[in-house]
């Protein structure tokens, strides 16, 4: 899930990028209306988190903006004001929750889960591949009828390859996008993660699912 934060309190902006990324979301932020409707526009996101009070554009405006340009990402208002008329305005502006300031960490992470789920169908959310069922909302990957427990980055690079089955991968491509850096040749970071992640889905079954292709990368063969 890619979230966009659009906040200017550069402590908050920091707090949430790192709270949601620790959490397992890719996260960009932006500090303006202007930004933040820039970036929407270039990038698919899933959610928007947008605090009301930013300069430039404000957060009411840039939700009625969003919606004026039919982009699908959810909106969840972050605002100090706690008034009802105030969230009534922003869920009419076309937000889809309203969250007031201060607030508890865990209930933002409870609120984008409700978001998700609310607005998601669950066939959009499982993808299956050889009898392994990845639900990309809640995270849960089975395989057999068993559970199978991933790190943060583990299940990261597992939906990379899932979404992309069939596909050959590169080391750069994973690097990019699981990591986020670019790829240095004298690193085996994605090789020993493959391992692991080979480990917990493979290992058991006869019935392989990532397979190695020498000289380019990895595939997941669906």
């Amino acid at each position: 899930m890619k979230i966009l934060v659009v906040e200017d309190e550069q402590n908050i902006m920091t707090y949430l990028k790192k709270g949601l990324t620790e959490a397992g979301y890719k996260v960009d932020v932006a500090g303006n209306g202007e930004d933040a409707i820039y970036l929407a526009s270039i990038n698919n996101y899933d959610l928007v988190i947008l605090d009301v009070m930013i300069p430039k554009i404000n957060g009411l405006e840039v939700c009625r903006i969003l919606r004026r340009e039919k982009n699908p990402a959810y909106i969840i208002l972050l605002s100090a004001k706690d008034q009802v008329q105030d969230k009534v305005e922003g869920l009419d502006a076309g937000a889809d929750d309203y969250l007031t300031k201060p607030f508890v960490f865990a209930e933002l992470l409870a609120r984008i889960r409700a978001v998700l789920r609310r607005n998601s169908e669950d066939k959009e959310n499982i993808i299956e591949a050889k009898g392994l069922t990845v639900n990309l909302l809640n995270r849960e990957v089975k395989r057999g009828g068993k559970d199978i427990e991933l790190t943060l980055k583990e299940f990261s690079l597992l939906e990379y390859f899932i979404r992309n089955k069939n596909l050959v991968l590169t080391r750069t491509m994973i690097a990019e996008k699981v990591w986020n850096i670019d790829f240095l040749t004298d690193t085996n970071v994605v090789d020993v993660y493959i391992n692991h992640l080979r480990k917990k889905i493979d290992k058991d079954f006869d019935d392989k699912l990532i397979y190695t292709v020498r000289g380019v990368g990895y595939i997941l063969k669906a």
